[in-house]
């Protein structure tokens, strides 16, 4: 049996038993190709390779220049690759059992301030009161509108993008969403995410001539807009906001719905819940925040600090 076979049947298992995405197959499918290249070019192949062989892997992809963490992921991809095919029967074993990730530095995500999300928030709706043509202004309150669901909701990109007709249309202070793994969530929405959502569909409903399921329709091959068109006119929010263009992106919103949340209190469980992480570590990552808002505390509030001053 061929590797692309083997990667075709571990792929399959993720669609059928995990609810895997197409992003994240896409996502699998792209880490397994570039091993499945290595390993030809090392002749070997995925029910034969050895430990020896997917360290080389890893040296290959250091060589390569990758970071830490890419290298780490695509690693973690190549040791379900092998667990299944060990699991299944299509090797005698696990290669990957006695390889260990490459060390990563603990990232912070990127993080807006709450004034720097106002800034953006206020250009997005300013540019829909401007004297243009019906077209500009749909989609200026579509900008509006993804922004206020984003960091209202603190929902992932491909779920923002993603919603519904109906997601503007509820009357409830919720939205139902289907994350990753097809698992269903709650999630906040605020009164100001709502009438923009309710402003911006009239809009759109008066400009069209035939109404989709989307929320944000356009001509793509899903019916809806892409990540990398609203990261593009989320760029030019950005610089008219006067903020710096690469600390701006779709998912850095997710980051300040977040951060900003905890650092007005929320419980880190709740936080979790909210983003749809399925372990609490990942939503650790937030905890930054923590630091300076506990150091706030002890200064305003502790009684030795006010002698102090």
């Amino acid at each position: 049996m061929s590797g692309a076979r083997h990667a075709n049947l571990f792929l399959d298992m993720l669609a059928a038993e995990r609810g895997a995405s197409k992003n994240t197959l896409d996502a699998y499918r792209r880490d397994l190709e570039d091993y499945l290249a290595y390993l030809q070019e090392a002749r070997s192949t995925p029910d034969k390779a050895e430990a020896a062989t997917v360290r080389g892997f890893m040296v290959s992809l250091e060589e390569r220049g990758l970071k830490a963490s890419s290298a780490a992921r695509r690693l973690s991809a190549v040791r379900q690759f092998h667990k299944f095919l060990y699991v299944e029967g299509y090797a005698t074993a696990d290669p990957t059992a006695a390889v260990s990730a490459p060390k990563r530095g603990r990232t912070l995500p990127k993080v807006l301030s709450v004034d720097e999300v106002d800034r953006l928030l206020a250009v997005s709706r300013e540019a829909m009161t401007l004297d243009a043509k019906p077209g500009e202004i749909v989609r200026a309150a579509r900008m509006a509108c993804l922004l206020e669901l984003l960091y209202a909701t603190g929902l992932r990109v491909s779920e923002v993008i993603a919603l519904p007709r109906s997601a503007a249309k509820t009357r409830d202070r919720f939205l139902v969403v289907r994350g990753k793994g097809a698992k269903e969530r709650l999630v906040p929405l605020t009164e100001a995410a709502r009438e923009t959502a309710k402003t911006y569909l009239a809009l759109l409903e008066q400009q069209e001539r035939k109404p989709g399921p989307w929320l944000f329709p356009a001509d793509s091959e899903s019916g809806h807009i892409t990540r990398q068109a609203f990261a593009r006119d989320l760029k030019a929010v950005a610089s008219a906001a006067g903020l710096r263009t690469d600390k701006v992106s779709p998912h850095v919103l997710r980051h300040a719905f977040a951060s900003h949340l905890l650092q007005n209190g929320a419980d880190l469980r709740v936080v979790q819940e909210l983003l749809g992480h399925s372990d609490i570590s990942t939503t650790q990552i937030y905890t930054h925040v923590l630091d300076e808002r506990l150091k706030n505390m002890v200064r305003d509030l502790h009684p030795m600090a006010a002698r102090d001053t």
